[in-house]
């Protein structure tokens, strides 16, 4: 039976915002047209990708307040992906960064866990978790009761991580940690983007520039005060109207400019999906400051050949290469610039800016090499992978 007869489910921790993980889904129903979609909850009604497809989510999208906050159903979460019925599917896909991979497939059934990380708040960010719980008034509680029970989750996590057939990391940095963590070995297939949603622009603008979900590991609070020191022009867009937001915001100087990027959401404060892609071109650097696994917005930027100024850990090293390291240096006068900074503090960041303001950079060079990310690669790469498996 070829693989377009097999009948598919792809299985996602949840869907809720339009981010990397929802990007990485919204490109396997490309790769995969006529998969089903299963999650815990799903609040993306409106988006026109998800129109036709047939989604089913689990009892956790009935129960009032926790369908809007998937961090405290974090121990209903199992139950809801062990509950749901695949026995009609030939192939299930789990997209997981925590739960997903839970779900139980008959022997029957290929499932393939592509995997974004072992989830974090259990391995390997369970002591920085801990200490930036986004619960609010809850944080003391969970605060003493998640050392009290993250051993036996732990357990649980592990035990779920042997029921897939096959994992495939997003990145070599995530596929040390699922056999640290899982005992399991993985493909690496990197995420992918859609290189012509971004433009480019000759003329950069005197602005630096940071996009992501304004969550404490994102680092923006480092962002805000690195730039409330050196008074450079900042623009900072997140699709996350939360506390965190708020505060920074109102914490920010007036160098410092804050946009909302929300689906369906207009106003003064807000834009477009194509007037944020206009700002990567325009950037005269991004800024990426966390521990990624992956991390696909500098990617996004490079693509609108804006170079990258990175914290030099984890992802950041697969997808922002050294210019002594780049493929593409040879025979070229002019080398690309990527900076990296080595502390996540404010010192470390500006004196990479600094560094960043005395080079020269190469803008075809950037973009040469983010089209190594394209979706075409990702399609081409996976569909390969689970027709190797097949064939066998």
């Amino acid at each position: 039976m070829d693989l377009k007869d097999k009948k598919i489910a792809i299985v996602c921790d949840w869907i809720k915002d339009m981010w990397g993980a929802e990007l990485v889904l919204k490109h396997m129903l490309e790769a995969f047209p006529n998969a089903d979609i299963y999650t815990s909850v799903f609040w993306q009604q409106d988006n026109p990708i998800f129109k036709w497809r047939k989604i089913v989510t689990s009892f956790i999208q009935k129960i009032p307040f926790l369908n809007k906050s998937h961090k405290l159903a974090l121990v209903l979460r199992p139950l809801a992906f062990e509950s749901f019925d695949l026995s009609e599917y030939d192939i299930v896909i789990s997209s997981s960064s925590a739960e997903s991979k839970w779900v139980i497939t008959k022997p029957s059934c290929l499932h393939i866990c592509y995997c974004h990380t072992p989830t974090r708040y259990f391995w390997s960010h369970f002591h920085e978790y801990i200490n930036m719980m986004e619960f609010w008034i809850l944080n003391p509680l969970w605060k003493w009761l998640m050392p009290k029970i993250v051993h036996k989750l732990r357990q649980w996590d592990y035990c779920a991580a042997q029921r897939p057939d096959f994992f495939i990391a997003n990145s070599e940095n995530t596929k040390k940690r699922i056999e640290k963590y899982y005992k399991r070995d993985s493909e690496v297939i990197y995420p992918w983007i859609d290189s012509d949603r971004f433009i480019f622009n000759d003329k950069k603008k005197d602005f630096y520039l940071y996009v992501w979900r304004c969550i404490p590991y994102k680092k923006f609070d480092l962002i805000v005060d690195a730039f409330n020191e050196n008074w450079r022009k900042l623009i900072l867009v997140t699709n996350t109207d939360n506390k965190l937001y708020r505060e920074l915001k109102n914490k920010s100087k007036e160098n410092i400019a804050w946009k909302l990027n929300i689906n369906g959401k207009s106003g003064d404060n807000y834009i477009s999906s194509e007037e944020k892609n206009k700002l990567y071109s325009e950037a005269k650097a991004f800024l990426f400051p966390p521990e990624e696994d992956f991390g696909l917005v500098p990617v996004e930027a490079m693509i609108s050949e804006t170079p990258v100024i990175a914290y030099g850990k984890w992802g950041a090293l697969e997808t922002v290469i050294p210019p002594s390291d780049f493929p593409f240096n040879k025979g070229r006068k002019q080398a690309p610039t990527w900076v990296f900074f080595e502390e996540q503090t404010c010192e470390s960041l500006n004196e990479a800016i600094k560094k960043f303001e005395n080079q020269e950079f190469d803008p075809q060079i950037i973009r040469d090499w983010a089209l190594g990310f394209d979706k075409s690669v990702f399609k081409g790469k996976i569909l390969m992978f689970i027709e190797g498996i097949l064939k066998n």
